[in-house]
């Protein structure tokens, strides 16, 4: 007699397709743009705050066309066979990514109508022309002819006239013209110089915005006399934008100030056109192109939505976020504002933009101005237009300080600033290193060697973000001061590796890509599984801004499924699908859109205590959890080990992203689809928090009161 087999379950299907792994990580750009886009239509913002999400949305999307889509379009030409980490060709890719921007910019558009209403009901009029009268019919007129027209340069095309230029981000108008005389046709072209602005005010109680282009049309026929106006139509051109280092480039100087010259002439990846544009125009205008295999989006709408920035620029207070004002760091100004005695003390970390950038700038000014500092070094990757970081490290060299500047040239479309400023820091006596041809180095450094009584002391600040005043403002991120010597003869080894090749032998504290930060995370990864294997406690948590690589996300696949808990705050791109059966059912990925750009990059792990009464590990990072952040650029990751300091960040930054409920997307590792995140209680919004409490000098312990929120999605968000 046998007996019934008992129930066992099934065991979970073996996930070994790279598209049941992974998600492509342009498509998940391209979702986290269109949550960029979401805030648009998030009501509890400001009007004028919206319509710059709108606007951010554009110009993010113009320079993944710029970048990313014209390697892939490269690729395709080139006949290489290379797939995506899901497994796609670059034909594939292409084909998907068409799509999904087609969908993206008709969501753009129908942003746009929606928000029109509302402001107009606020007296800003953004397609104003319907509200023309005469006296604004005559004060245009005059606008146009002094100061429009003297710049414009109609152009004919035709055997004699060869096809003009159009510059990257051009916008421009085709006329198709009969001449009175004697009926002949003709197709004129003109383009708009990107010197006159994008949006012509009129002058009046309410704002009344008519667009350039718009302009231009209404008043074509004042540029072409004794013709008759067909039709007419405006595009818009985006150009392959990307800059490839040769290896045989001699002299990176020479070689970058040509490139930007080329860069601006590169391959048309993108032309949009009105909706109505002239037939016979836009058949010349697809002709001489030379589109090959270039996206044409035609628009029913405005086209160029990122110009919408200078409409946000509108003096309306009333329409924006209230002012911030950053608090200076507490602990520097107990110091009465000595930032070598505060550091000495104790480490330091403060949490921008909540705590003002202007101590990194005063850290820079006190060691250019003080005796007893004799060598500064430091990187630049961003500095902005307006740089009090490069004006103190030219003070320091004028006072005659041994000052060394890496400066950064591969830094994307900030080539030309960067240039300028090396030029100037090299005429003040600075050491300008423009570190490695195949790499970038994008780590945050900045050291101060200082002579004290008892012998020479290295401060140090690491940074997660930019050493650039404007984005220290909106971006968040995390500034370290420390003296720790080990750390201070780390960064030490960092500048030597860049300055001069010297690749270290090890280092005792920080881990520098492309040498070992990528197999220090792997080993950090790692321990937390074995940790979880032999039962004890065991959590990851990190804050990135993207997760692309493979061998990370391989790894915290192991260690969820080998009972690690994991949350991920990541903004923007993310490949790994998280909650999978069989995969990944530890793990949750969330990320926060809000008024400040998350930026800060932190990685926790739990360490076989039970937190937080244990001590983590904790660091920060310049990097990003990217092949191209391990291999192709110098970073650096920074352990935290300052009891207090680490719970600052642990217990205070970290954790208030996990508690964010009003700003955050949950990833579904299914489908790829984010949704909004509510929760059970009463919500939590990180950066009003934060913008409350600024100073992470122990005002976080209303967060402890909840350390592991329950976060569900709320359908129908997107």
């Amino acid at each position: 007699m046998s007996s019934a087999a008992p129930d066992v379950p099934p065991a979970p299907p073996r996930l070994t397709a790279p598209e049941d792994r992974y998600f492509n990580r342009e498509l998940s750009w391209l979702s986290f743009n269109r949550r960029v886009l979401a805030e648009a239509c998030n009501t509890a913002y400001p009007l004028l705050e919206r319509l710059r999400f709108l606007s951010i949305s554009g110009s993010n999307l113009d320079e993944f066309v710029m970048i990313r889509v014209a390697g892939l379009a490269g690729q395709v030409r080139s006949g290489v066979g290379q797939t995506s980490i899901d497994g796609k060709t670059p034909s594939q890719q292409l084909a998907a990514i068409h799509t999904k921007v087609r969908e993206l910019e008709r969501v753009q558009q129908e942003t746009l109508r929606e928000l029109e209403p509302l402001l107009i009901a606020q007296g800003i009029h953004l397609a104003g022309e319907a509200r023309i009268d005469a006296a604004a019919e005559r004060w245009l007129k005059t606008y146009f002819l002094q100061e429009i027209m003297p710049v414009l340069t109609p152009q004919a095309i035709d055997p004699a006239h060869p096809f003009p230029f159009v510059n990257n981000q051009g916008i421009g108008a085709l006329f198709n013209l009969r001449r009175k005389e004697d009926n002949n046709h003709l197709v004129e072209m003109v383009l708009i110089p990107g010197m006159l602005p994008r949006f012509v005010r009129i002058p009046g109680e309410e704002a009344t915005y008519i667009a350039v282009e718009r302009l231009v049309c209404r008043f074509a026929h004042l540029m072409f006399p004794g013709f008759e106006v067909m039709g007419d139509g405006v595009f818009r051109v985006l150009r392959d934008s990307d800059i490839e280092v040769e290896e045989e480039a001699e002299d990176l100087v020479r070689y970058f100030r040509t490139a930007i010259q080329r860069r601006r002439r590169g391959k048309v990846i993108l032309l949009e056109i009105d909706r109505d544009f002239d037939a016979e125009a836009e058949a010349l205008l697809r002709e001489q192109l030379v589109l090959d295999d270039a996206m044409v989006t035609k628009t029913e709408g405005m086209i160029g939505i990122s110009g919408l920035s200078a409409v946000v620029d509108e003096d309306r207070p009333d329409l924006k976020f209230a002012p911030y004002s950053p608090r200076y760091p507490e602990r520097v100004l107990e110091h009465d504002g000595d930032c070598f005695a505060a550091i000495r003390e104790k480490d330091i970390i403060i949490h921008h933009p909540y705590e003002s950038f202007e101590v990194v700038v005063d850290f820079l000014r006190q060691a250019a101005a003080d005796p007893a500092v004799i060598a500064i070094k430091q990187t630049l990757y961003r500095a902005g237009n307006q740089s009090p970081v490069i004006a103190a490290l030219i003070a320091a060299a004028e006072a005659g300080k041994s000052v060394t500047a890496v400066v950064e040239l591969k830094a994307r479309f900030d080539e030309e600033q960067n240039l300028k400023w090396a030029s100037e820091l090299e005429r003040a006596g600075v050491q300008v290193i423009y570190g490695f041809v195949d790499w970038k180095t994008h780590a945050k450094v900045s050291m101060v060697v200082r002579r004290e009584d008892d012998g020479y002391r290295t401060y140090c600040h690491f940074g997660t973000g930019n050493y650039h005043p404007v984005t220290a403002k909106i971006y968040t991120d995390l500034s370290y001061f420390t003296a720790d010597p080990k750390l201070g003869r780390d960064a030490s080894r960092l500048f030597n590796f860049v300055t001069g090749y010297v690749e270290p032998q090890e280092t005792e504290a920080m881990a520098i890509s492309p040498l070992n930060l990528r197999e220090t995370l792997y080993e950090l990864i790692d321990h937390e599984t074995a940790n979880a294997r032999e039962g004890r406690p065991a959590a990851i948590w990190a804050k990135l801004n993207s997760i692309t690589e493979k061998g990370i996300i391989d790894r915290l696949y192991e260690a969820s499924q080998a009972g690690v808990q994991i949350v991920l705050v990541v903004r923007g791109i993310c490949c790994l699908r998280p909650g999978v059966p069989g995969l990944s059912e530890g793990i949750t990925v969330k990320s926060i859109i809000g008024r400040f750009l998350e930026h800060s990059r932190i990685w926790a792990f739990a360490n076989g205590y039970n937190l937080p009464s244990g001590r983590a590990k904790v660091f920060i990072s310049s990097a990003d959890a990217m092949s191209r952040n391990l291999s192709r650029r110098v970073e650096a990751l920074v352990p935290i080990r300052n009891a207090t300091v680490q719970d600052q960040v642990l217990e205070q930054v970290l954790l208030a992203n996990l508690l964010d409920t009003e700003q955050s997307w949950l990833l579904d590792g299914e489908d790829g689809e984010y949704e909004r995140v509510e929760s059970d209680g009463e919500g939590f919004n990180l950066h009003e928090y934060f913008m409350t409490n600024p100073s992470l000098s122990g005002r976080g312990g209303a967060l402890k009161e909840s350390r592991v929120p329950k976060l569900t999605l709320r359908k129908g968000a997107v």
